[in-house]
């Protein structure tokens, strides 16, 4: 993890940098052109190419009736009801700080530390080179520190973050942008919808508290506030408008479904606030697309639909579960648009519905295509999940679904993941590839602990202890084993027997995300 005060010698030097280079270079061909009358270099153009046209000059004031009557057909309205385009300089230099001054007392930076144990010496515990190598006690933990930015969206001192910014943490504390700090528990985090839930500890008061705004209001071109703790100086707002909605495929997670920003969004804006010019909290920052680590206009936050979701799961005491369908979906192609008619490549491909599951109760069948849930378009299978995880378990929705080139409307009941087959945990001994390993039967609930797709079946590795014959051997958590020596792995009980018999070596198959593996041990 970086060092926050290395972090902080490089931002002050990129901003020093950007503050006198630029403006010198101006300057420079400033006043070559003003003494001598010529053309910086920058500035010449071959003579066989098209010299660029003058400005014209700004108006110095705001076009009359009759004018703005004569702009009005080639400009086009394109506005809705109550809204308008800045028409004055006056208008164009109104300010934000109004809105600052109500939301970013809401902002907080959270700071978040865990211990890192150091490795041990070889000789230690040696009763000759241990006095000289080994030393006589165990060395200190070495601590990394995180930071980032959070969000109060409760009066009660809930606090919405990032899950990247409090992962593993021992300790994590928040601090105010008026110099109070507060220590802090994590109620609620998830690793795979990469949020926490925070509640600040020891505090006989209320707090200034953002309100969540519907994100499926939202319009491209929106103006927006990225409110955050950017390299660790301090809070910091920059503006931008809304660059697209409904961005998948952005992360790792399961729930790829982002908002999309040219609001400047650095490191350590993570888990900031993005909020409408009504200050209320539209969404969380999350990520940026970059190639330097700084922001190049490409930034992506959780919608806010999702984060009360979630803070609705942290209140009720619970962890936050995505329904189960019972089904798997993929992509539409524009092949596959084509063959079905459909005017864009759009929607989500069903290709497998599990027995007795609410998807084979609603009546979905392999084939369909999704292409809509209730009034909301459904452009891919990340966009499905959002919806279904933002409506929330124990409603009921309506999928519209293209089946033989005609719509039909199916009702899909959202319920929890069954834990069925039980887990049946075991950790595996003896003399075999899989000792070491911790593993379980694969459930839809097992596979939702695990972030893997939830109609996954057979048996799965919860965990690999260090240094163990698993893991000399490559085994991973999540990985299924399918096979051994020829034989179906079903479940728990049948590896176990297969483990049991003898064998003169070792052929297995696994599955890694959705990739088949196979191993030959002699």
């Amino acid at each position: 993890m970086a060092d926050p005060k290395r972090v902080m010698s490089a931002a002050v030097a990129a901003i020093l940098l950007c503050t006198l280079t630029v403006p010198m270079q101006d300057a420079w061909a400033w006043s070559l052109g003003d003494l001598f009358g010529g053309q910086s270099q920058s500035d010449e153009t071959s003579p066989a190419e098209p010299r660029p046209a003058p400005a014209a000059p700004l108006p110095s004031e705001p076009p009359s009736h009759s004018q703005a009557e004569e702009l009005a057909p080639r400009l086009g309205s394109g506005l809705g009801e109550g809204e308008r385009v800045p028409e004055s300089r006056g208008e164009i230099s109104l300010t934000f700080a109004p809105l600052i001054r109500r939301s970013a007392p809401s902002v907080v930076n959270v700071y978040a530390a865990r211990a890192v144990p150091q490795s041990r010496s070889p000789f230690a515990g040696d009763p000759f080179f241990g006095q000289f190598f080994g030393g006589p006690r165990e060395r200190e933990p070495r601590m990394e520190s995180s930071l980032g930015s959070g969000v109060i969206v409760d009066q009660s001192g809930l606090v919405v973050t990032n899950n990247h910014v409090v992962a593993d943490a021992d300790e994590v504390k928040i601090a105010f942008a008026d110099g109070r700090e507060f220590e802090t528990s994590v109620l609620l985090k998830d690793e795979n919808v990469d949020l926490a839930v925070l509640k600040i500890e020891g505090a006989d008061t209320t707090f200034p508290a953002l309100p969540i705004a519907d994100s499926d209001g939202l319009e491209i071109g929106d103006l927006v506030l990225a409110i955050g703790n950017p390299f660790g100086i301090g809070q910091t707002v920059t503006n931008g408008i809304v660059s697209a909605l409904a961005r998948t495929h952005v992360s790792r997670g399961d729930f790829g479904f982002f908002i999309q920003t040219d609001a400047a969004i650095n490191p350590g804006n993570s888990g900031g606030a993005l909020i409408d010019m009504k200050g209320r909290l539209v969404g969380v920052n999350t990520a940026i697309f970059s190639r330097s680590g700084g922001s190049n206009g490409i930034g992506f936050a959780i919608p806010s639909n999702m984060v009360s979701s979630f803070v609705r799961a942290a209140k009720a005491g619970g962890r936050f579960e995505r329904p189960y369908v019972g089904a798997s979906f993929s992509p539409v192609t524009p092949d596959i648009a084509e063959a079905l008619g459909l005017g864009r490549p759009a929607g989500a491909l069903v290709h497998a519905v599990a027995k007795g599951s609410p998807a084979a109760e609603a009546g979905l069948e392999v084939g369909d295509v999704v292409l809509k849930v209730g009034t909301f378009t459904v452009n891919d299978p990340d966009g499905l999940g959002y919806r279904l995880a933002t409506t929330g378990i124990g409603h009921t929705v309506d999928l519209t679904v293209l089946r033989n080139e005609s719509q039909t409307t199916l009702s899909l009941p959202l319920m929890a993941a069954p834990e069925e087959p039980a887990r049946d945990e075991e950790r595996v001994e003896g003399r075999n590839p899989f000792s070491g390993a911790t593993v379980w039967n694969l459930s839809p609930r097992v596979a939702e602990d695990l972030g893997m797709p939830l109609e996954k079946r057979g048996v799965v590795v919860a965990d690999v202890e260090p240094r163990s014959l698993a893991a000399r051997f490559g085994l991973r958590p999540r990985d299924v084993i399918t096979e051994i020596n020829g034989n179906a792995v079903e479940d728990v009980a049948r590896l176990k027997d297969i483990l049991s018999e003898r064998w003169d070596g070792w052929d297995f198959e696994i599955d890694r995300g959705g990739r088949r593996l196979v191993q030959r041990v002699r």
